[in-house]
């Protein structure tokens, strides 16, 4: 006997003044009047109790799935509400004996189970999360080898749809969306199919905020890296975000945030990030209009200009690109350390991340090529980048010759750009100098 109840019908779809807990009895113990006559269940029994009487009369046990537990948590409910549910699920599952005539129960929802109100009392259950996926992570969404097969069989390009909707790591697996893949095969073209629900509007109202630095953090998300994430205080509500911890916490519980820990098997320390071009977009729209980041706004459009200037060769418009950068987003104290210069560079190009896999210290000839871009779009040449620092953009050049750091990209013969740049310490100018290899 299988008891199924969608919350978010029983909220949005409650009538006459009605709670949602008792839209469930109104609408579920009839049925269990009708489906079990002599089980003397009474008008205005609750479910527990309904579940008892049948239980005890004729020894049956049930399955009891709720779909959206947490529609009650995330929406604007009074506290009486949200009390009177929270009881009722503490009554189903734990407390008295109603448990004891239920064979399964299966919840689902965007949070975990709220940990201050019933965690400590459902603690019979075992829980799945984006934070502690377990043994069912390949259940979250397509594998790698299911989108594989998918774009085999659909024609599709999987390098491609990898870019779009890849990112998501659970236990060591590359998880997709299944709505975003299966939208891209029925449409024939890749694009942001993200449902842009409630929870867009969480996304945009949160990044606004500049909890302990938030703001910093979503620059660097945005630019492509990713930052430190302690998970552990997240109690699953939304009356508690207000820390960074927290919001980001519940960012990666909506899939607007991918979430890799340090330690396998650890759920803290890890570290999350931005997962694919597709939420990316998200994000993007989620600031555009944001004036508080109206310099990442800006800073998107540069680096999509810096990788344009690149590709066509314009030595000027990257050197110019740069300066602005450079002069933007580091401190005084860093400006002219050699290591910014590196950091800086691989930091205004994020937005080659969509064609590109970006790898530092590349390993080629006799010795090692500062920054290496490898194209995983057809049709993209490579870039090998070498930095100087008080000397010229054309010692970059010789030296990446000298050395012969193409070789490290030999299959890319006749389609590498070699990028050199010089950064003067004295008059802040740098210089770029770009040849075909």
């Amino acid at each position: 006997n299988v008891i199924q109840i969608d919350m978010a019908d029983m909220y949005y779809g409650r009538r006459n003044g009605r709670s949602a807990v008792e839209e469930i009895y109104f609408r579920v113990v009839p049925e269990m009047f009708k489906a079990f006559p002599d089980a003397e269940i009474l008008d205005g029994d609750s479910l527990d109790v309904a579940i008892r009487k049948v239980g005890s009369k004729t020894g049956e046990k049930f399955v009891v799935i709720i779909d959206e537990y947490d529609v009650m948590v995330r929406e604007s409910v009074s506290q009486k509400d949200l009390d009177e549910y929270i009881e009722f699920l503490n009554v189903m599952f734990k407390v008295g004996s109603t448990s004891s005539y239920i064979a399964l129960a299966y919840i689902t929802g965007i949070l975990p189970i709220v940990r201050e109100k019933v965690q400590s009392k459902l603690n019979n259950f075992t829980e799945f999360t984006m934070l502690s996926p377990s043994v069912m992570a390949p259940y979250v969404g397509f594998t790698e080898d299911e989108v594989k097969s998918l774009c085999k069989k659909s024609g599709m390009d999987f390098s491609e749809m990898k870019r779009w909707y890849d990112g998501y790591k659970l236990k060591g697996l590359d998880i997709y969306s299944p709505k975003s893949v299966i939208s891209a095969i029925t449409e024939g073209e890749y694009g942001d199919y993200w449902t842009r629900t409630t929870s867009f509007e969480v996304l945009n109202g949160y990044v606004n905020l500049d909890v302990d630095g938030l703001k910093a953090d979503v620059i660097d998300m945005v630019a492509g890296g990713s930052v430190p994430l302690n998970a552990k205080k997240f109690t699953n509500t939304l009356d508690n975000l207000n820390t960074r911890d927290n919001i980001l916490s519940f960012l990666v519980h909506l899939g607007y945030l991918s979430y890799e820990s340090d330690r396998p098997g650890y759920t803290n320390p890890g570290h999350c990030s931005i997962p694919n071009r597709e939420i990316t977009e998200e994000w993007k729209d989620a600031i555009e209009d944001k004036g508080r980041y109206s310099e990442v706004v800006a800073l998107v459009k540069k680096s999509e200009e810096l990788l344009k200037a690149t590709l066509e060769m314009d030595g000027d418009g990257v050197s110019h690109i740069l300066e602005e950068v450079h002069e933007d987003f580091t401190s005084i104290l860093n400006y002219n350390r050699e290591s910014t210069l590196q950091d800086i560079v691989i930091f205004s190009y994020f937005y080659a991340r969509a064609f590109y896999d970006t790898i530092s210290e590349l390993p080629s000839g006799k010795g090692f090529a500062d920054v290496a871009f490898v194209p995983f779009v057809p049709g993209y040449p490579a870039l090998l980048v070498e930095l100087k620092k008080d000397k010229t953009a054309q010692t970059a050049i010789d030296q990446i010759k000298a050395n012969n750091y193409p070789n490290a990209l030999k299959s890319y013969k006749g389609n590498i750009l070699l990028v050199g740049i010089n950064y003067d310490t004295e008059t802040k100018k740098h210089a770029c100098v770009i040849e075909k290899a």
